[in-house]
């Protein structure tokens, strides 16, 4: 049996990369981000599938990286280059959307050093959790 989440978007997913979605895709991202939403109420089921990954676990949270593609585009999910960087509390069961990019938003030539980064320096709450890995 899953479980349904509830999901809360960061101010600094808000903030940063999400705003570009908005710019560059318009009406396209409103239909994405709503079936964006859709999919981490049911995070459970997206485990199944290749759509998400389980990075970093603990009793309570677990970080977690997904892969989306923008309504009306071509890519698939894995070619866009497009991610989201969630941490799944099991308890309360809340999804937190931390980070919402594509590859060319981040700098670094490792993703997931540069994610993981980027996780430490703005979330203080992960920061633990992230060192211990």
């Amino acid at each position: 049996m899953f479980t349904n989440y509830s999901v809360q978007v960061a101010d600094f997913a808000e903030r940063h990369f999400l705003k570009n979605f908005k710019k560059k895709y318009k009406s396209a991202w409103d239909v994405t981000w709503r079936a964006i939403i859709e999919e981490f109420k049911r995070m459970d089921s997206l485990f199944e599938t290749e759509i998400a990954e389980k990075i970093i676990c603990s009793a309570q949270i677990d970080i977690c990286k997904t892969e989306f593609r923008v309504a009306g585009t071509k890519e698939s999910r894995k070619s866009s280059g497009n991610r989201c960087i969630v941490a799944v509390d099991k308890i309360m069961p809340v999804v937190h959307v931390l980070l919402v990019y594509g590859k060319t938003d981040l700098s670094g030539k490792n993703e997931t050093a540069e994610w993981k980064t980027i996780v430490k320096e703005n979330y203080p709450e992960y920061k633990n959790l992230i060192n211990k890995c």
